[in-house]
């Protein structure tokens, strides 16, 4: 699966290098190098790269990790940039078990649950160049739910 995001038209022509991904989801590394295709003006990572590479990996971690059972969308983005980006960045997503046993617990009687992840994009010297925040939109599938009394 690593190998076909590397290959996506998106992530490709980006410049974007998915280095990591764990064998049970719960954990993506991403990389970006700066060429001279997604440089901005002034010869920095462009904007938009650092977005994209960072875009679809929540959701993509907490389909696998949650399963059939619920519906997953990205509902909301924003990202904070904090320093220019002159060399490789990188990011990394994490997702544990207390974050998947409060998305269970809060979505057990089939209600919607919004939650926000974070996360830093860093640059080869460990300096924060952009801080990414994303809402996922979780609920679980109506024929799905536990049945009362069991």
């Amino acid at each position: 699966m690593r190998h076909g995001m590397n290959l996506w038209p998106p992530f490709l022509f980006t410049g974007v290098h998915v280095a990591e991904l764990s064998p049970d989801w719960r954990q993506a590394r991403v990389e970006l190098r700066l060429r001279p295709w997604n440089r901005n003006y002034v010869g920095t990572h462009f904007g938009g790269s650092l977005f994209a590479m960072t875009d679809p990996f929540w959701m993509l971690l907490l389909m696998h990790c949650l399963g059939r059972d619920y519906w997953v969308w990205d509902r909301e983005g924003r990202i904070e940039f904090l320093r220019p980006g002159r060399t490789r960045v990188s990011t990394t997503f994490r997702v544990d078990d207390a974050v998947l046993e409060q998305i269970r617990a809060a979505t057990a009687g089939g209600e919607k649950y919004l939650h926000w992840f974070e996360n830093d994009v860093v640059d080869a010297n460990g300096e924060v160049v952009a801080r990414v925040h994303k809402q996922v939109y979780i609920r679980r599938k109506p024929d799905r739910r536990p049945v009362q009394g069991d």
